[in-house]
């Protein structure tokens, strides 16, 4: 098969499409011809050497796609050669073939077709997650979320609107702005002409954030708290801001906050499987009754997976950009 390689750490360009082994499922898992694939923050930082796959993961960028099930592995049960899948993946998306464990295959959403369902796997279970199962956003309540216009940000605006939270949001420019708006976004703030903070306390009369979504990391993390509510939770899941920074635990105490930090790639199986269960229950359904849809920016050739990176490295996009294999 063909898969895109990284011979060494370095720029869009280290990305190489190459003849590979075929992978072989093992015991649990199936494997997915893959018909597409999503870009993700997480492999761009693999590509610069910054984000190693775990143990025994595939070697490949990529840790959303969908496809077909070819074969399957011994003591898998509930799928049967030939189903139409998407899957959270540890790495191996970019590639035509790929081993995924049983307990993170989801079903194509009814409605949707199986290229568009790669652009769902790992920013539902990064939401779903961070947002409803740690974070526990609940009706009425307020969400601030970073970088609005994200993959992460289009499916956490459309999730909090369902479950009926208030959304705020922050982007770079009107144009982006407008695209969260459509989405559902209620309060909409342009990190590069607006303080977040600010804006937010006068949005909600001094409230501040039930919770708060962070891409950003060190160099929000002061102003995340400032910004949260009384029983505030703030959820870091990016680290584009920079890793280190100071917290001012007096106004912690004092909001009787709370600050979580996860990453999605490198929980153990049953873990991921259970993520993936709650999608199953709680998400598919809403995407399936159109109150949620994926949002994609563009489709390109997997083998310009580099453009793509480019894409993303340039901050213009507005949702996700897919990797087609054919």
């Amino acid at each position: 098969m063909y898969a895109i390689t990284i011979s060494e750490p370095g720029g869009p360009e280290a990305l190489v499409w190459a003849d590979v082994p075929d992978p072989v499922p093992g015991e649990g898992e199936a494997l997915v011809e893959v018909v597409a694939s999503a870009v993700n923050r997480a492999d761009l930082l693999q590509r610069q050497g910054f984000y190693d796959p775990p143990p025994g993961a595939s070697p490949y960028p990529g840790l959303e796609c969908s496809g077909r099930i070819t074969a399957l592995g011994p003591g898998v049960s509930g799928w049967s050669v030939g189903d139409e899948v998407c899957a959270l993946l540890a790495g191996g998306g970019y590639a035509e073939k790929v081993v995924v464990p049983a307990g993170q295959l989801l079903p194509v959403p009814k409605g949707m077709d199986l290229v568009t369902a790669a652009a769902l796997p790992e920013v539902a279970a990064t939401v779903w997650s961070n947002v409803f199962m740690i974070a526990h956003l609940r009706p009425g309540e307020t969400v601030l979320i970073h970088g609005g216009a994200s993959g992460i940000g289009t499916m956490a605006i459309q999730l909090a609107k369902a479950v009926g939270a208030r959304v705020a949001v922050t982007a770079g420019g009107p144009e982006r702005l407008a695209r969260c708006a459509e989405l559902g976004a209620d309060i909409l703030i342009d990190y590069r002409q607006q303080d977040f903070v600010a804006e937010l306390e006068r949005a909600t009369d001094g409230a501040g954030a039930d919770v708060i979504l962070d891409i950003v990391g060190a160099k929000y993390l002061d102003r995340n708290v400032r910004a949260l509510a009384v029983n505030g939770r703030l959820a870091v899941i990016g680290l584009q801001g920079g890793v280190k920074g100071e917290l001012n635990l007096s106004t912690l105490l004092s909001k009787r906050a709370a600050v979580t930090a996860t990453s999605l790639r490198a929980r153990p199986l049953g873990e991921k499987a259970s993520i993936v269960a709650a999608l199953r229950e709680h998400v598919w359904p809403l995407i399936e009754a159109g109150r949620v849809r994926a949002v994609v920016d563009r489709r390109l050739p997997m083998a310009e997976a580099a453009e793509a990176h480019r894409v993303l490295e340039s901050g213009g996009h507005v949702g996700k950009v897919l990797l087609l294999t054919g």
